[in-house]
């Protein structure tokens, strides 16, 4: 269970990661990142960022490229949030198919 401390280090992540993300994907249109779910560790040293890529079959591309740059991410999320956090968590992206995993579960319902 995530203290108060880290639920509001988890929102402000997740928002700034959101508008990072909002400017770099209005170069490629026809993709969409959005962060679904942030999670910091306990010493708030790591956070964990779950991104959901549309359309799907980008999802892997576009999160290897995103591990590949995380010092770039890290670097324009610490300008961002320079006023609240003192030390700027180490980042690491997953992809979030919890929506292909619904959709996958519906189309199986209907079949039957």
């Amino acid at each position: 269970m995530d203290t108060n401390r880290q639920e509001k280090i988890n929102r402000l992540i997740q928002k700034e990661l959101g508008e990072l993300f909002l400017l770099e994907t209005k170069k490629m249109p026809g993709t969409l990142i959005s962060v679904t779910r942030v999670r910091v560790t306990p010493d708030l040293s790591i956070a964990y960022a779950y991104l959901s890529v549309f359309p799907s079959e980008k999802g892997e591309e576009i999160v290897k490229n995103i591990n590949e740059n995380v010092k770039t991410i890290r670097y324009d999320l610490g300008k961002r949030t320079r006023n609240q956090l003192r030390v700027i968590p180490e980042l690491n992206f997953f992809i979030d198919d919890s929506l292909d995993y619904i959709e996958n579960i519906d189309r199986l319902l209907k079949n039957d």
